[in-house]
């Protein structure tokens, strides 16, 4: 006899060039109803923990892919260090419809871009730095591959999230106050200017070495406090009600614990409320308190942007 609160674990591995990743959702937790309901006409009470009405959307969604696509690509980098010149990002044959359909073939139903990575660079105008897609050849400094993928998910009936990095190697002030400030305004754009983001998908690497507006120096920070992650919440579901937040404490989506795809048999939606662990990330705690669904965001490549020597000869 099979087990009524195992869930049916839905594996999907997503995949396309240059490159995309994957986020795989794996729908588990506990329904239960007050006996007799369905028969009394007594209204269902749900058991436990449920999902918000922007969880479940995402749960349907089921197999997203993860586009890694920055400066980097032109670096050779996999964490750009800041310093980058934003003159080498000319992309000659970018086709954001072409990255679309390709996702769309692979019966993908949601496609994340990597508008900012650690080293700062923006794939969007950014009015609050010049390391950004504007001060690039790219269409004559005119050009917004975040939305350019927007619209083009819109065409093809994909859903559209952003991945922001919380860390910025190139800002001057990241480490103090004022770039809370700055990075709330990048946020704010991002929420604003390019249509329903059903993800907004925040990175656990934060703080290091890092070029800093030329400091060149090391700078650590204690993440929770620092980026006040309930406040940055809320802020993102005050724009964008239907968002999902990914990983920090609090937010809608938990990490799985790895970067390989592998999730525990069985993985509970449900965690308790006593913080994170990779461990607990992987398989969930039967039964939790909340509803923290595991993401499992997975390579096609060794890494996540696209290198030459990984091309075979």
């Amino acid at each position: 006899m099979t087990d009524p609160l195992r869930p049916s674990r839905r594996d999907a591995i997503a995949f396309t060039a240059g490159t995309l990743g994957a986020a795989m959702a794996f729908p588990g937790g506990t329904f239960a109803a007050t006996i007799g309901a369905a028969t009394t006409g007594a209204a269902l009470v749900p058991f436990g923990a449920t999902p918000s009405k922007r969880q479940l959307a995402w749960h349907r969604l089921e197999q997203t892919a993860f586009v890694h696509f920055t400066i980097n690509t032109f670096t050779d980098r996999e964490w750009g260090y800041g310093d980058e010149d934003p003159a080498i990002f000319d992309p000659k044959q970018f086709d954001a419809d072409q990255i679309v359909a390709a996702a769309k073939a692979a019966n993908l139903r949601g496609l994340i871009v990597t508008a900012k990575h650690h080293d700062g660079f923006c794939l969007w105008p950014s009015k609050f730095t010049k390391h950004s897609i504007a001060s690039s050849p790219y269409k004559n400094g005119k050009g917004d591959i975040v939305g350019e993928l927007a619209a083009a998910c819109r065409r093809q009936g994909l859903k559209f999230g952003i991945y922001l990095s919380p860390w910025d190697r190139n800002h001057p002030d990241y480490g103090r106050p004022e770039y809370i400030t700055f990075f709330r305004n990048q946020l704010r754009e991002l929420l604003t200017q390019y249509g329903p983001i059903y993800e907004v998908f925040f990175d656990g690497a934060n703080g290091g070495d890092g070029y800093y507006g030329g400091a060149r120096e090391v700078r650590k920070i204690d993440a929770v406090p620092y980026y006040d992650w309930p406040s940055i919440i809320a802020f993102v579901h005050a724009l964008q009600p239907m968002a999902c937040t990914f990983d920090p404490v609090g937010a809608d989506l938990r990490w799985v614990g790895n970067e390989e795809g592998e999730a525990g048999d069985p993985c509970w939606a449900t965690m308790d409320d006593k913080g994170f662990t990779e461990e607990k990330g992987n398989a969930g705690v039967r039964g939790g308190a909340i509803w923290w669904p595991a993401e499992a965001d997975v390579s096609t490549r060794y890494g996540w942007f696209w290198h030459a020597y990984e091309e075979p000869h």
